[in-house]
């Protein structure tokens, strides 16, 4: 008997763990809309924009730099994050 109920445990804890996950990545997600959101503002091709600083954002830990230009320097992962061509990847 104390097999199945320790089986009936770790499946309730694998379930409660995976939902916490997907909140925290769901709230992660959130900040770096609202961050990037200000960030690409005035982009010509915000579409682009908010893809790339969403990918730069999650990379550095939730670290976009203010205004909607410039200012990299506060987030030195997303200045230094280079493209395949080595070029500025983050907006």
């Amino acid at each position: 008997m104390k097999p199945c109920w320790i089986a009936a445990f770790l499946l309730v804890a694998l379930v409660f763990d995976s939902s916490l996950l997907g909140s925290t990545v769901q709230a992660e997600s959130r900040v770096c809309d609202s961050k990037c959101a200000v960030r690409c503002s005035k982009a010509g091709l915000k579409d682009r924009c908010l893809k790339y600083c969403g990918i730069c954002c999650t990379a550095c830990n939730e670290c976009v730099p203010s205004g909607t230009y410039g200012n990299k320097d506060e987030c030195p992962c997303y200045r230094d994050m280079k493209n395949s061509k080595g070029k500025p990847k983050c907006p």
